[in-house]
């Protein structure tokens, strides 16, 4: 413990230094320690287990995308195989384990935590094929006035039958059997009971002006889905920027809280670009982001003008812009881009990257 107490207080010394170089480098030596190391094969995927976690709790909220079922110990679907190492038991499930599963070492990760460092054998979903179909009755936690055109919706799922999805993926969203919308899902997969969605006024929209005027907390909602292929790419180091028209700052604020929970990107850069002041809705998200964190970088601006209606000379104002982005951030070339946004602003700043030579597998839209 003297040992251990020493290294300690050596750590955060040199942290405190001005030139440390990396100072999340005491944090993932803490947690080397203190904290229980799980490597996930084939696919390599690592993360740490501390507290109570579950295995499964742990990795989803790491960023790795486990396949899992309910979560809650019914389905079986969170198999793994144990590889090395020792795990605990920490809650009872209702799926019975084979005798032939015991021998083949197999565990449910909703229902284990690590005691020692593990190896484990897991499917890990690679793209949206790897998620399933899902329909779930979730009730309302809170409805939240964030301007006034624009509210926050919280829904929250069962404990035994939460929302597998990817970040930048959208849902249905049904009240009753006649009103319906499809909303960009605006949290991260790390928290697969508590689903956040921006619902935006539409006056004569029926969902809209029920969600603005009578749903209550409680209310069940039920949802279908997830659907797209606006996801973020996992395995590229690249710096990442973010482009938000709008209210497209819904999914690109799931990919982000996706790709911070990775730390994999070199920066991030996230530009929220409003038709009006009242269109950057949630602004102090961003400032607290960079903040927060030294590779994050945050700018809003506001065109003036109906970026969903982009005629006369609003095209090459927002390509002015565009270009302005480009003029201070030459490295966006070498980037990967993410664009969210009324379609039509969202085009022309796919077709302003493209233009510059970058290839389509590194701008993406979810149009």
């Amino acid at each position: 413990m003297n040992s251990l107490k020493n290294w300690l207080a050596d750590e955060v010394k040199a942290a405190m230094e001005p030139d440390y170089p990396n100072p999340l480098a005491i944090r993932d030596n803490l947690l080397r320690v203190m904290a229980a190391h799980v490597t996930v094969l084939p696919s390599g995927n690592d993360f740490f287990i501390d507290g109570p976690d579950t295995i499964l709790e742990a990795a989803l909220r790491a960023g790795v995308p486990l396949n899992y079922g309910c979560s809650g110990g019914n389905c079986g679907l969170c198999k793994a195989r144990l590889i090395s190492g020792q795990v605990k038991k920490t809650r009872f499930h209702d799926y019975v384990l084979t005798e032939a599963d015991k021998r083949d070492g197999l565990i449910l990760m909703c229902s284990n935590t690590a005691v020692t460092d593990l190896e484990i054998e897991a499917a890990v979903a690679g793209g949206v094929q790897d998620i399933p179909f899902q329909q779930i009755p979730a009730t309302v936690k809170s409805v939240t006035s964030l301007t006034p055109d624009m509210v926050l919706l919280h829904l929250q799922t069962p404990r035994s039958n939460r929302l597998r999805f990817l970040a930048g993926q959208s849902v249905d969203l049904m009240l009753g059997k006649s009103l319906k919308a499809d909303l960009a899902i605006a949290s991260c997969p790390c928290d697969d009971r508590n689903i956040l969605f921006h619902v935006h006024r539409m006056p004569g929209n029926l969902f809209s002006d029920y969600v603005f005027n009578r749903l209550k907390n409680h209310e069940v909602v039920d949802i279908e889905g997830p659907h797209g292929e606006f996801i973020l790419h996992e395995k590229s180091t690249r710096p990442l920027y973010f482009i938000a028209f709008d209210t497209g700052f819904a999914p690109i604020k799931s990919l982000i809280e996706h790709a911070m929970s990775l730390e994999a990107a070199e920066a991030i850069h996230l530009y929220w670009i409003g038709s009006s002041d009242g269109s950057i809705y949630l602004p102090n998200v961003g400032r607290a982001w960079a903040d927060a964190l030294d590779n994050f970088h945050y700018s809003q601006m506001v065109t003036g003008f109906d970026l969903a209606n982009l005629v006369g000379k609003r095209e090459e104002s927002l390509k002015a812009l565009l270009q302005g982005i480009l003029r201070d951030h030459p490295d966006v070339t070498a980037s990967d881009i993410y664009i969210a946004g009324p379609e039509t602003a969202s085009k022309v700043a796919e077709q302003f990257f493209l233009e510059l030579g970058l290839p389509k597998t590194r701008v993406f839209t979810p149009h």
